[in-house]
């Protein structure tokens, strides 16, 4: 693909305009401002391993935006991120899809704190964020799940799925579970009791980083 946007000065947004070059000029800037603002919050409050914040571009914003690589939200889906801690992968996501209703959860307040700020300071527009369990939620009906190394798959399942609407009509992604996980995941799979679709990170953006890396989809 080719970059039609300049990236920030440090360059550290190279990475995403690598993959992704259709973003808007709103989304440009808010992309931009992920690293300013979280490399802030987490001096105040540990969200990102402070050896990993000046790598926030590539394993935290791409990683989450490898979701969007396969799955296409649109304005009449919801979706809820189980365990988001930080806002991954629901903030990157939420730029992206700007039209998508997006609900992130965590049981940790002050995580969402942080995710709160950035959402303000950035004009994130398409995130509210609930303080609890993923279990006590009731009565609410999403299209997708999302979750990024917080649980065993079958924890995973077991806490998304009753929360999943079947229907899925004309999506280049059905309805269900999409989670990011590394490494062998053979026996993880086995104790899900779950038949999941594993698609190679590094398949979609070739960089050392993702070698083992996977998104996992378990169709609801």
């Amino acid at each position: 693909m080719i970059n039609i946007y300049p990236v920030s000065k440090n360059n550290m947004t190279e990475i995403i305009y690598k993959y992704f070059d259709d973003f808007s000029a709103h989304q440009v800037e808010q992309i931009e401002m992920l690293y300013p603002l979280y490399k802030d919050w987490n001096e105040k409050i540990n969200v990102i391993s402070r050896k990993d914040i000046d790598q926030i571009y590539l394993h935290h914003v791409l990683h989450s935006l490898s979701i969007a690589a396969i799955a296409g939200f649109t304005a009449e889906d919801m979706v809820i991120d189980i365990g988001c801690g930080g806002g991954f992968p629901g903030v990157p996501l939420a730029i992206f899809f700007p039209e998508t209703e997006f609900i992130l959860v965590d049981s940790i307040g002050k995580k969402l704190k942080v995710v709160d700020a950035v959402c303000e300071a950035a004009g994130i527009k398409n995130i509210t964020t609930i303080h609890g369990r993923v279990e006590e939620i009731k009565n609410r009906k999403f299209n997708y799940a999302v979750s990024r190394a917080v649980a065993p798959l079958k924890d995973l399942w077991n806490w998304s799925s009753p929360l999943l609407k079947k229907k899925a009509v004309d999506k280049p992604l059905a309805n269900g579970l999409i989670c990011l996980k590394g490494g062998d995941l053979h026996q993880e799979i086995s104790d899900s009791n779950v038949r999941p679709t594993l698609h190679k990170i590094e398949s979609l953006f070739p960089e050392p980083y993702f070698k083992d890396k996977f998104l996992v989809h378990v169709r609801k």
